[in-house]
């Protein structure tokens, strides 16, 4: 995707820095998950408070954004589209937030022997980004076909499966533990926490290729 107007060139370029901002918040969640996990609490809620700072900038980006859209970037048909794209990736890192803020906050005791699942799923779902930063830069820099954009959408919806995997697993092994039931409760919300980041990025993904579909050649 290319258009050679100034407006056009400058939304891609702070489409480009929301991404990045929504990176750093998921890669400091996951940071801050592993740190909470490891039982340094103090160290984690330093970590929670990064994460909200960069998504209030991704926040700021956005409505940067909105801004030049509504200045008259794009062509009508396509601008809401473009928009829907920003929201959706957003989402993300609202969802990395409200998983870090749910830990810092209501403090969940995770026992040690469902630990390493937790870990390895907090890792999964937030690590998402990555593929979904790939598919997205690999549109805006027109550096990519079509389908090859589709493609790269396509392995975020493989690792979103994973995580929906990991999530059934992790939640069987905290139902069928000797644990109170308010417990297994609140650990399972936990666990819904995490897993909503990657929702989140399945349907930004999906929302790209809507995108895709309308401006790619």
């Amino acid at each position: 995707m290319f258009f050679g107007f100034k407006k056009e060139k400058e939304v891609i370029g702070l489409v480009i820095k929301h991404v990045d901002a929504v990176e750093k918040c998921l890669k400091t969640g996951v940071k801050m998950l592993e740190v909470y996990l490891s039982g340094n609490i103090k160290e984690a809620k330093i970590l929670a408070r990064d994460v909200r700072s960069t998504e209030s900038q991704a926040d700021l980006i956005r409505h940067e954004i909105r801004n030049k859209l509504y200045s008259g970037a794009y062509l009508p048909r396509i601008r809401e589209d473009i928009y829907k794209l920003v929201e959706s990736i957003d989402k993300v890192a609202n969802a990395g937030e409200a998983c870090c803020d749910f830990f810092s906050n209501q403090r969940p005791s995770i026992p040690e022997e469902l630990k390493p699942q937790f870990v390895a799923i907090s890792r999964e779902s937030l690590g998402i980004i990555t593929h979904l930063k790939l598919a997205v830069l690999c549109y805006l820099k027109g550096e990519c076909k079509s389908d090859v954009v589709r493609e790269h959408a396509k392995e975020v919806g493989m690792q979103e499966s994973v995580v929906d995997k990991n999530e059934w697993d992790l939640t069987k092994a905290i139902f069928i533990s000797s644990l109170d039931h308010s417990h297994k409760i609140h650990l399972k919300q936990c666990l819904n926490t995490i897993a909503e980041v990657s929702d989140r990025a399945e349907d930004a993904a999906d929302q790209l290729e809507l995108v895709s579909l309308k401006t790619m050649v």
